[in-house]
Formats: C-alpha cells, structure tokens, sequence
C-alpha cells in the first residue's frame, strides 16, 4: 500500500486522479494521526471526525461520476482535508476565535473562503487553534489550550495562526487557512517549517472572517511547499460583492506560474535587502542564512540590491495604535446581549461565578440590575488578559484628548511607510529578508512581556501596514552547527508590489527548490 505521510496536496491529488488512493484513505490517515499526535499537540479546537469521513465518502462518488462522464480532471483540492483557522465562519460548526466569549457560537452562515473550498470539494477535518481574536504571536493567548510546535514541544509554534501552522508541519492535515494581521500567517510558517501567504489587501475575501483589524486582516493559506500555496491561493482569491475591501484584481491561475518557474527566470532580477532587517536583535544564524541565500541568487544571475526602508522603525508602534484602534470598534458587538457569553452573577458580592453562553437576547433580571453590569461582567469574564490590554489601547487612542497624538499619527506613519515601499519598488522587483527575529522560543518565554512578543512580528508588520503581498518558506534550520543547539526551521521572507503574487510565488519556487528544505529536514513526530 502507498504510504499518504508527509505528501503535498499536489501529490495527493495525483494519487487520487491516477485511482491508486481515494479521499476516505487520506481522510482516514490524517484522522489516525489527530487522534494519536493532537493531545500532545492542541493544533485543533474541534475536529469533525464523523463529518469528514461523510465528506470523504461523498467525494470519492462525485470522483466517479464526473470521470465517468466527462473523462476530465477535477479540482486540485477535491477530496482533500484541511484543516482552518478557527475565524472563518462555517454553517453549522463552531466558530469561537478562540475566546471564551464565543465558546458556544454557532456559525449561520459560510465565510466566503468556506464557500469557495466547498465549492471546490474540499474535506473539511476541524478547526484549527489560534491566538484570542487573533491577538498575538505564540498561540499562548488561546482561551482553551497552548499549541506545541512539532520541531520542539517545549517551542511555540507562533501566530496568531499557530494551530494551522503547526497542523501542517506535524502532517495531520495537507494544507490549512489562517489569516495575517501584522504577520500572523507568515510568522508561525516561519517557525514550524512551513509554507505561508499573505496575499495582496482585497484580493481574497474577509466576509465571514471575524475582525480584529478591518484595515490590515487578509485571508491566506499555510502550505507544505510553494505549489500547494499557489493552489489554495487560486481556490479563494477573487472578488466578492459581500466584503467592501474587496478588489477586482486581476487574478491569475498561480499554480500555472509555479510550475513553469526556471531558475534562468532569476537572470537580471533586482531583489533589494533592506538594511534596517538585518539590524540588532536579529539571530546570527538567521543573518547567515539570508547572507547565504543572497549567494545563491546571486550565482544565478540575480542582481542583489541594498535599499533602505526608513520609516519601518515605527510600523511596530504605528501598528499597535491602527489595530487596537479598530480591535476596540471591532470587539464592541461582544456584549452578552445578541449572541455569545453572557456572565451569571451568583451570591451577596454579586461576584461573577459561571459565565455562560445565553443567545436568547433577554435581560436575566434574577443576575443583573442594569444593562450596563450586563455589558461589564460578561466582558470581564469573556476576553482574556491580551484581548482586554488591546481594547483598553484603542479606545485611549480613539479618545478626544489624544485621537491626533496617537492615531492620527500613525495614520501618517502608515502613509509614510507606504511611500517607502512604493520607492523601493521603483528601484527592485522583489525584496527579501527575515520572516522572525528568531527561531521558535520557549511556552511561557515572552507570555508575560508583551513588548518582547510584539517584536515577533518586527519584519511582518510593515507589510500590512503597505496593503502588499508577502510569504514566508522555509530556508534552512538553526543549530546545524551546534551539537548543543536546537534544530529549528528559518523562514525566508518574500515582499512583493502590489498584486505582484505572480512574481513572488515564482521566485519563492525558485529559492525552495535551491534549498530543498522539505528531503533535508522533518520535524521531529515522535512525540
């Protein structure tokens, strides 16, 4: 029997279209695997164990049917399970962002993104953990469980999309969408030794994403190699009517690109390196595997080009202002009134005791006097300690006396960091530098120190700020060359202009195959 481990989506849609597997063998095997490796793990809030398995089924008859009646191929993604972050609303299934605030939500309706992969047939095995309302960079800030990351159990596994990350990396799903705020796709692919796309702002559809930042949230996919993010990306960009941030970009079959990539396309290529991204607090094996991978595009015709991204020394603090700026607005409709928790107060002190999920809409007189005690105890007892620190943030960004102290100014920033970028690209076709300033830290290293978290995302956050693509791929692993030091993955980062995924994804192929991360290196399952 072929073995299904560790095989891209790509792979497995050969096997299904050439009859030597079907999607309820695949299904199958990545179930086996959640229940063997996820306890430990905590990638997933809620696998649909019965319900993947039905899908599965119903799509091995739908393979049949149209082979036998059109002799043609079918989608990349049919039959294929994935997993997705815990922010897209799914008809039907829970939807908690995982927020104790939402533990008992029930979606009505599909996300855009959902749409488009059922209409694609894809296997839908479970949602996936994240960071609270995609707050943070760790995953710690899940109100239900930590996720590990597969290379070290002791490590994070980044974020905010640390479940997705780390579900792909540990091969119990073949591909997963998460979503990036200020780096929240690209950071834990880059810890977790994985594939991940942010991709232009609008091109693929936030309706039925739950906001954290309207402004900067972009949907995108976590891949085991660069081709199957290019076939995740070709499922769901595209405009859509329901999301008013959507663009009617012209969008192109990606994964055609990717398989056409040559390395003779690297010949004359300007690819800049910003000096500020490899200034102090980078890790030195971080700054050599950049320093080597500039060798290795240089060697091939590319002409490498230092350039100079001034004002992204204040995108982490402009960041910090815009998102809990919107995060407050955002986060306003979790009352305890029209759907979600609402807190029970039980006793003399009136102290919260229990909350509980009430979607009714009435006023329980027996637990409250006032609305008011309503909207506070059900928000005290229904955000976490990161949630509460980001909306107190924005709401004193947003107040009369200090709106053009703070927001206004990094409004301005935002533009300024806009027009660096727009320069640079008038002078390179892509820049490249460091996904993270580190490889994966210690569960519990930065959980109380925010500021040292914050500054996870210092090579991510500019490019939401700039609206532009980017991905993250693996490029070679720290402690190689010490015996003493921990074997974890480095990721590579790949800015683009503006609706430029074409050209990324092309010579993101091109530096994969030169590093050829996926034969040389497999995190450690055997936990």
């Amino acid at each position: 029997m072929i073995s299904l481990n560790n095989l891209t989506i790509h792979e497995l849609h050969e096997l299904l279209k050439n009859k030597e597997t079907t999607s309820v063998e695949i299904t199958n095997n990545y179930l086996e695997k959640i229940k063997q490796k996820d306890a430990l793990l905590n990638s997933y809030l809620y696998v649909d164990f019965a319900g993947a398995l039905e899908q599965a089924e119903q799509t091995d008859e739908y393979i049949k049917k149209i082979e036998n009646a059109l002799n043609t191929d079918f989608p990349y993604l049919t039959g294929i399970p994935l997993s997705i972050k815990d922010i897209f609303l799914m008809k039907g299934k829970k939807t908690t962002c995982a927020s104790k605030i939402l533990e008992n939500f029930i979606s009505p309706y599909d996300s855009t993104v959902v749409k488009k992969l059922k209409e694609n047939n894809f296997v839908f095995l479970g949602k996936a953990n994240m960071d609270e309302f995609a707050m943070g960079s760790s995953t710690e800030n899940s109100a239900f469980k930590t996720t590990k990351n597969p290379w070290d159990i002791k490590r994070v596994p980044g974020g905010s999309s640390g479940g997705s990350a780390a579900s792909v990396s540990a091969d119990l799903c073949a591909g997963s969408f998460g979503t990036d705020t200020g780096g929240s796709i690209r950071q834990p692919a880059s810890l977790c030794g994985v594939v991940g796309l942010k991709p232009t702002y609008g091109m693929v559809s936030r309706y039925g994403i739950i906001a954290f930042s309207s402004s900067l949230d972009q949907a995108g996919p976590i891949a085991k190699d660069v081709l199957d993010s290019a076939i995740l990306l070709d499922a769901v960009a595209g405009f859509d009517g329901f999301d008013q941030t959507s663009r009617k970009f012209k969008i192109k079959k990606y994964s055609d690109i990717v398989k056409k990539a040559d390395k003779s396309k690297v010949k004359g290529l300007k690819i800049g390196i910003p000096k500020e991204f490899l200034s102090e607090g980078l890790d030195s094996e971080i700054l050599s595997n950049i320093q080597e991978i500039k060798n290795n595009l240089k060697e091939l015709g590319a002409e490498i080009v230092e350039i100079s991204l001034p004002d992204t020394a204040y995108s982490i603090a402009a960041y910090y202002v815009i998102a809990t700026s919107e995060a407050s607005s955002n986060l306003e409709r979790y009352d305890g009134i029209r759907y979600g928790l609402r807190s029970v107060k039980n006793g003399p002190d009136n102290d919260i005791d229990s909350p509980v999920g009430l979607n009714n809409g009435s006023l329980d007189k027996r637990n409250h006097t006032n609305l008011e005690e309503i909207y506070i105890n059900s928000r005290t007892a229904g955000f976490g300690n990161e949630v509460k620190r980001r909306i107190m943030l924005g709401t004193f960004a947003l107040s009369a006396g200090y709106y053009d102290a703070y927001y206004k100014k990094a409004a301005l920033i935002r533009k300024l960091i806009i027009k660096n970028y727009k320069d640079a690209f008038g002078k390179v076709d892509l820049i490249i530098g460091p996904t993270s300033p580190t490889a994966a830290f210690l569960i519990g290293e930065k959980a109380n120190d925010p500021l040292s978290m914050y500054l996870s995302d210092i090579y991510t956050i500019s490019v939401n700020l700039a609206y532009l693509p980017a991905m993250s791929i693996p490029s070679g692993i720290t402690g190689k060359n010490n015996p003493n030091g921990a074997e974890l993955p480095i990721g590579l980062q790949i800015i683009a202009p503006w609706c430029s995924e074409d050209k990324m994804l092309e010579t993101a192929k091109i530096i994969e195959d030169i590093v050829d991360f996926r034969k040389k290196y497999q995190p450690n399952t055997n936990f």
